[in-house]
């Protein structure tokens, strides 16, 4: 008689087995509905809000800081009220999660790549390259990262291409040393050792077995990151060094209401606070689920 076969969930695919760790918990599932809609917003920002707030012909001063539901000169309503140039913040809010995305996206997948390949070539080559890599690794972590981006951002000036590449600069050491402790794990393993007694060339055993093998966790890591280059960009933005006043992220929307925090138009500020919230937490938890799907103990 045959014996059952008894699935391994190794051998799961990536796929499902991301899907089921979103599942298995009600918050994971509601965090993941709530972050696809976020992000639906933001891409669709420009034919969804009521006015482009970076289009000033659009804005009226006549109509600044409105209170929630007020209707305008010409008769529109502002659900959520106006700021103190008269953008509506529905559509602020819109584009502001449309800037804080792409700025996290695109700052995550640069630290991502310089770190991936920095910590693969520390492990496959070892030695000098080894030393040298994690020593520059070792500076960059000794430094918090807020002082590192203030500093550069006050020498090169504003600007979200500035912001993307200080966030580079302070996140892609955290990649390398995560990848390359995968990487050291997966070069003791016999496919590694028979791959390297075949005569395979080192490039092709990097990028065809160990990359594959080794960036699991990486990625999970990279999720929950996300989060800390939107929060980091929040907060040199309303720091002042962040990006440009014409084209704001929650952050900056954040800064240009706090001075109206306290005389009552408190909706110039903590909307775009919510916005921000909602936005950090349907991340961490999507992320934190993910991470604990994989078992991936830090990063």
């Amino acid at each position: 008689m045959n014996k059952p076969i008894i699935p391994d969930d190794t051998a799961t695919p990536l796929r499902r087995k991301v899907l089921r760790g979103i599942r298995k918990r009600p918050t994971t599932r509601g965090a993941g509905i709530l972050l696809a809609c976020l992000v639906l917003l933001a891409v669709f920002a420009p034919l969804i809000a009521p006015q482009n707030p970076y289009d000033l012909a659009t804005l009226s001063v006549m109509d600044n800081r409105l209170a929630p539901g007020a209707a305008s000169m010409s008769g529109s309503v502002y659900w959520l009220g106006t700021d103190a140039q008269g953008r509506d913040m529905v559509s602020a809010i819109l584009y502001g999660l449309r800037t804080s995305l792409l700025v996290g996206l695109l700052s995550t997948l640069g630290a991502l790549t310089i770190g991936v390949a920095a910590g693969l070539l520390a492990a496959q080559l070892g030695g000098m390259v080894d030393a040298l890599i994690m020593r520059i690794v070792d500076f960059m972590l000794g430094f918090p990262s807020i002082l590192v981006a203030l500093v550069l951002l006050a020498s090169v000036g504003r600007g979200v291409d500035k912001v993307i590449f200080a966030i580079i600069l302070v996140q892609w050491a955290q990649y390398a040393r995560l990848m390359r402790a995968s990487a050291l794990v997966e070069r003791r393993k016999e496919y590694i050792e028979a791959a390297v007694n075949f005569g395979l060339p080192t490039p092709y055993i990097m990028l065809a077995h160990l990359l594959p093998n080794s960036i699991g966790a990486v990625l999970v890591v990279s999720t929950i990151n996300i989060a800390s280059a939107i929060t980091l960009e929040a907060t040199l933005s309303f720091l002042g060094v962040g990006v440009p006043v014409t084209q704001p992220s929650l952050g900056l929307l954040i800064a240009n209401g706090f001075d109206y925090l306290l005389s009552g138009e408190y909706w110039i500020a903590v909307f775009p606070g919510l916005a921000l919230v909602l936005l950090i937490m349907s991340l961490n938890f999507v992320g934190d689920r993910l991470r604990r799907s994989f078992n991936v103990k830090g990063g």
